[in-house]
């Protein structure tokens, strides 16, 4: 990372009392920073680089990014920064931008959920032989309580292929998926400490979840993995020695799936339960705790390091990369978007639980259209006992094809997805609707993916408040360029901009009268 060149005439070793002064010695974040007393003894003023002659009030040494976070977490990860590009469903957090955060020494996750096996399989492959011999990658493994079996065999792939990090992510209870993937490899080290082969971050928004993960993987589901031979009865010995997880990603309000709660709130509560946890169980090794959701800005980044949190995951302003895998006209539509042009729809992976998730709202239809199909699945048996009305309504705005139509080509798809599916539908007209209203939250992400411009009112974009924010802070700097967006880039002007405002913050905590305008980093190229 590029040491941000000081404004000129504030490098002497005078001591400095003017507000511009202070602000230009703030961005000064890699030298030593001497907090001394003016003539009269009341006023505070800086002196920049050695230690200057007289009475020092305080020093503060100098600040990298790489130290805002858990030093833990970075040795625990091969990574230099305590950052992470979470994992984008649908392959939006492409292949192409794991590598890169992997090569800028910081983690990334692959975006598996929602893909098909076969997609999967083919980025585990790739990333396994571009990325051999690091471990600063991995892939996403999501709760599929439609398809338990299809999450089974990904959670297989990932062991089989050396995954060195998987990102759990939707879980409300703890799956045989999840636990194969934790429990796996499990050893002893020459040390007596019990050595994981595959690191687990899981993503957590409520306590009740987050006690499971930081819980030792319960016996009634390490016995039958044991007795199919999915693990040695050595290795579920140890997992009852240890947490499902050893980090947590406290998720707050977040785009895609969401319970909007504050980070300010949770963090706090899920640490407490962790200290709770660490007890009562007797770790031995540190379980580190994470924020996501909510971070597009500096600030907002060196808020939560503030709050105590070991490492940060982006999501949203990841989808304007250039490595995205979404397309240029999602994109500007997203590079639009202000804090409140998000909406909460339902989810196509738990429609029929009522579940929902976080879209963008501004030029598309999507959350009304989708709200518009679970209200017709509340309300209605069948495809078949729909009022007609209300059926011509759907075929004529939202699937634009007939219904009869459009579960001819969805089951055609779960033939070959998991006929399982097309069978139960044919048992059940209920479960057939709901498959044929996933149809049209399923394309709706694929539209927007693809850049279908004819379907653009149908966009579905997963988006939180942390775009529009980001929007704002990049507007006239070189990211506002789409071309300079990259993955990485994001990453270093964020942690670059977060270290000036916990400089800002810790010479305010010292009595330093520190403008407000001191903290506003503007973004620029990094290396």
């Amino acid at each position: 990372m590029s040491v941000l060149a000081c404004p000129e005439g504030t490098a002497a070793t005078a001591p400095v009392f003017a507000p511009e002064q202070i602000a230009a010695c703030v961005r000064q974040v890699r030298r030593h920073a001497h907090i001394v007393a003016g003539p009269t003894g009341r006023e505070l003023g800086l002196v920049m680089g050695p230690r200057p002659p007289g009475d020092v009030v305080g020093t503060l040494p100098p600040l990298y990014p790489e130290w805002l976070g858990g030093r833990t977490f970075c040795e625990a990860h091969g990574v230099r920064f305590p950052y992470v590009a979470g994992e984008m469903a649908n392959g939006i957090a492409t292949t192409r931008m794991v590598a890169a955060m992997a090569r800028a020494e910081m983690l990334g996750f692959f975006g598996a959920g929602g893909l098909g096996f076969a997609e999967v399989e083919r980025a585990v492959r790739e990333l396994a032989s571009e990325l051999a011999g690091l471990s600063n990658w991995g892939v996403n493994l999501i709760h599929s309580p439609n398809e338990p079996a299809l999450e089974f065999r990904v959670a297989k792939l990932l062991l089989r292929h050396a995954v060195p990090c998987v990102s759990v992510s939707a879980y409300m209870e703890l799956t045989p998926a999840v636990v194969l993937c934790s429990a796996a490899g499990l050893r002893r080290g020459p040390d007596g400490q019990v050595v994981r082969r595959t690191r687990i971050l899981a993503k957590v928004s409520r306590p009740e979840v987050a006690a499971r993960f930081l819980s030792p993987a319960p016996p009634e589901l390490l016995r039958p993995l044991v007795g199919s031979g999915e693990l040695t009865a050595e290795e579920a010995e140890l997992a009852a020695l240890v947490p499902v997880a050893e980090d947590l990603t406290v998720e707050s309000d977040s785009g895609g799936h969401t319970d909007n709660r504050p980070l300010g709130v949770l963090l706090p509560r899920i640490m407490l339960l962790r200290e709770e946890t660490v007890r009562r169980h007797g770790y031995t090794r540190e379980v580190r705790v994470g924020a996501a959701g909510g971070l597009g800005t500096p600030d907002g980044v060196a808020a939560a390091f503030a709050l105590g949190a070991a490492y940060v995951v982006t999501g949203s302003v990841n989808q304007t990369a250039v490595e995205a895998g979404i397309s240029d006209d999602a994109k500007a539509m997203l590079a639009d978007a202000d804090i409140a042009d998000v909406i909460m729809a339902p989810a196509a992976d738990m429609f029929e639980a009522g579940v929902t998730l976080q879209v963008l709202r501004r030029g598309t239809m999507f959350a009304q259209r989708a709200g518009r199909l679970y209200a017709a699945y509340q309300a209605h048996p069948s495809l078949e006992e729909l009022p007609e009305r209300l059926r011509a309504t759907l075929e004529r705005d939202v699937f634009r094809a007939p219904l009869d139509e459009v579960w001819a080509w969805t089951r055609r798809f779960w033939e070959q997805r998991d006929p399982a599916e097309a069978d139960r539908a044919d048992r059940d007209p209920r479960h057939r609707m709901a498959l044929v209203f996933r149809w049209y939250l399923g394309n709706s992400s694929r539209w927007a993916i693809e850049g279908d411009t004819a379907r653009r009112g149908d966009y579905q974009i997963w988006c939180g408040p942390a775009m529009g924010a980001f929007n704002r802070w990049t507007e006239g700097s070189p990211l506002a360029d789409p071309a300079e967006r990259t993955v990485v880039q994001i990453a270093l002007n964020l942690l670059e901009g977060a270290a000036v405002a916990t400089r800002a913050h810790q010479l305010r905590g010292f009595g330093v009268p520190v403008p407000s305008r001191a903290s506003a980093f503007t973004p620029c190229l990094l290396a």
